[in-house]
């Protein structure tokens, strides 16, 4: 059982913004341990219903008298400094603690802490190892940022010493984290309305690197420069997995991908061969991602049964090439992608499914991304046969940067190719019903709202 000595001064913690994908994780972990929790949230969710089942009793709005009654009060990076219970925390000396930091403490109290950072595939991977660990019956507790069908949630409650979390490197914020293992699965210029440049998150996941104990693990991509180069940064474990890269301690060969685009492979370890593997995801990018899972599983002692079962089940997260269903004969997909990086990823998996003409609806997310790689978006773009291009999901930012999607479309169309701006929802799923014919391909994607077009489509 995990050692809860360093937050045992907390009986009673409000959360607020507890329905969010981390923080209904950390509030089910710490009702487990018997700690008081309440908590609040703008909206109703899912996840407040399954939180609300386990006993914790949930405000939709404000709960002062809730606040006023906790030894602590833990809130997402998304909660203003203005906000009433975060003021009425202040004004009453309650401890107040932003979610990373308490999520810090928490990976303190297990001896076991697995992170798994990198600037795309965090969530797949994280999900991959916690089906490994689940069916090597380790018992995890687990965090992802995503509904994951095995789980039948974003989290898993369990009482061994292993915490499998995905570290996000936004902010810094994985730097708060006290990590036993950590795989890195690539390091790319994403973040830039934080970090300002390239150099500046590879400072950071040196930084990150330095947590580990000697007596750690370290997972890199060894088809990735830049995680290849923290070999040096720590006295850890080093494994390193690759495809193009042999010179690496585990890699794939003879790699097919079937109608669905799954691929089938076989990894050596070394020179030795180690075992024939089949996944139900697609994407070469997604072989990769089961070879850092590969990795750090057997570095744990789980046996090929068990990673091979697994990784079989294994259907994909949330929104992560996710089918919705059929409009006119196409099939209707989602994901996630919302970097120049990830765009092709997915247009490389789409090229190994049968299909007649592709299509994407894409939503920018973030003005500041936007504007730093709109070379980078359009040519990832051309991968698909008709782009279709909604207004840019502002998240967290104000547009100070004078950019919008009508930008990115003349740009695709600079390059060649025909581009459709459609910001209006209803117009956009009529111009695709209109014009999607038997046999086609249909991928709605980015990080916003945009999720909400497939089921339009479809229903």
């Amino acid at each position: 059982m995990p050692n809860i000595d360093n937050i045992k001064k907390y009986n009673k913690i409000h959360m607020i913004g507890i329905g969010g994908v981390s923080m209904s994780g950390i509030a089910a972990i710490l009702k487990n341990f018997g700690f008081q929790i309440t908590g609040s949230d703008m909206a109703d969710s899912d996840a407040i219903t399954e939180l609300k089942q386990k006993g914790i009793k949930v405000t939709i709005g404000h709960n002062l008298e809730d606040v006023a009654n906790a030894d602590a009060v833990v809130y997402t990076a998304a909660v203003k400094q203005d906000d009433p219970e975060l003021l009425e925390a202040k004004r009453l000396n309650i401890e107040t603690i932003e979610r990373a930091d308490f999520l810090g403490a928490l990976t303190r109290c297990y001896k076991d802490t697995i992170c798994i950072s990198g600037t795309h595939g965090k969530t797949t991977t994280t999900s991959m190892i916690s089906l490994c660990f689940v069916e090597a019956l380790k018992d995890p507790s687990i965090q992802v940022g995503a509904f994951l069908k095995a789980l039948n949630g974003n989290y898993k409650v369990g009482n061994s010493e292993h915490f499998i979390i995905e570290a996000c490197e936004y902010v810094e914020s994985f730097l708060k984290f006290s990590p036993k293992a950590e795989i890195i699965l690539n390091i790319d210029n994403d973040h830039l309305d934080y970090f300002k440049n390239l150099e500046n998150i590879k400072k950071a996941f040196v930084k990150y690197v330095h947590l580990l104990p000697d007596d750690g693990i370290l997972v890199l991509n060894g088809d990735d420069r830049n995680c290849l180069d923290l070999v040096n940064e720590t006295k850890a474990k080093s494994i390193t997995y690759g495809i193009t890269n042999k010179n690496t301690d585990f890699f794939a060969v003879n790699i097919v991908f079937d109608n669905d685009g799954f691929a089938e492979f076989d990894v050596y370890n070394k020179d030795s061969f180690y075992d024939r593997i089949k996944l139900h995801v697609p994407g070469m990018h997604n072989v990769l991602n089961a070879l850092a899972c590969i990795s750090l599983c057997d570095a744990y002692g789980i046996g090929k049964e068990p990673i091979k079962n697994a990784l079989l089940k294994f259907t994909g997260a949330d929104r992560r090439f996710e089918f919705k269903g059929k409009v006119n004969g196409a099939s209707v997909y989602d994901d996630y992608g919302h970097h120049p990086t990830e765009i092709i990823a997915t247009a490389k998996s789409l090229m190994n499914k049968k299909y007649t003409k592709s299509w994407v609806v894409f939503q920018p997310h973030t003005y500041s991304r936007t504007k730093n790689l709109l070379d980078d978006f359009a040519k990832a773009l051309l991968n698909f046969d008709n782009i279709i291009l909604l207004d840019i999901y502002a998240a967290r930012e104000k547009n100070t940067y004078g950019i919008s999607s009508k930008d990115l479309a003349d740009r695709i169309i600079s390059l060649g190719k025909d581009a459709k701006y459609i910001p209006d929802f209803d117009e956009c799923v009529n111009y695709l019903r209109d014009n999607v014919k038997e046999g086609d391909i249909v991928m709605t994607l980015g990080a916003g709202t945009v999720t909400k077009i497939g089921p339009m489509l479809v229903n």
